[in-house]
């Protein structure tokens, strides 16, 4: 019997080992955080998956059609390390606490702002769209624990919507750096602790 063929351009395929679509996908994000999307380019990503350039062409067309994709997965993943911190039963500070240290220690060589603007200007209005539905569902994540906070009488009542958004900016705080690129805190713990406390003080927590 003959074997059947595979699709012409098709990279061959290791059952045994990670998906070359996640392998690209994986390392295109971590090039893009760490260099910017202007510099990164898909020779780039080939090299560093040690696969040829038409691979990454087979699965992406265009290098905002793979950025896309990078930062959807991404924000995905995110919101599903949320949804599992927020989950436990510690009490609210402390489950704050680790995701903010998290979600900095993840990103603290980053601009997550100034990174974002650059990339959006390169990108279509559907990719700006898939991008900003995976951020709401970080946001999501966030906003269904305060709710059940309140509820609980953890924390005063507030607009939830408001309360999200006003700890995602605080959380983007973290990431600031100035002119010579420095931060504004001397370590991810100064600025975790500085973030939550200030965060539950404005929400009137002790």
């Amino acid at each position: 019997m003959r074997q059947k063929s595979r699709s012409l351009g098709r990279p061959r395929q290791n059952q045994t080992t990670k998906p070359t679509k996640m392998i690209i996908l994986d390392t295109a994000t971590k090039l893009f955080i760490q260099h910017g999307y202007k510099i990164v380019s898909m020779d780039d990503v080939a090299k560093e998956c040690n696969i040829t350039k038409a691979t990454v062409y087979y699965y992406y067309s265009t290098k905002a059609e793979l950025f896309t994709d990078a930062m959807v997965h991404m924000m995905q993943r995110i919101a599903l390390r949320i949804s599992q911190i927020l989950a436990t039963d510690a009490p609210l500070k402390a489950r704050l606490y680790q995701l903010v240290k998290i979600q900095l220690s993840a990103t603290i060589d980053v601009d997550m702002g100034s990174f974002m603007r650059d990339a959006k200007t390169h990108l279509s209005d559907q990719q700006l769209q898939m991008m900003k539905e995976s951020e709401e569902q970080m946001y999501e994540a966030v906003e269904n624990v305060l709710i059940e906070a309140m509820n609980k009488g953890e924390i005063p009542k507030f607009d939830p919507k408001f309360a999200t958004h006003s700890f995602m900016s605080l959380l983007n705080v973290g990431n600031y750096r100035d002119a010579q690129s420095q931060s504004i805190f001397s370590s991810i713990d100064e600025a975790t602790k500085q973030i939550v406390d200030f965060y539950l003080r404005g929400l009137g927590v002790q």
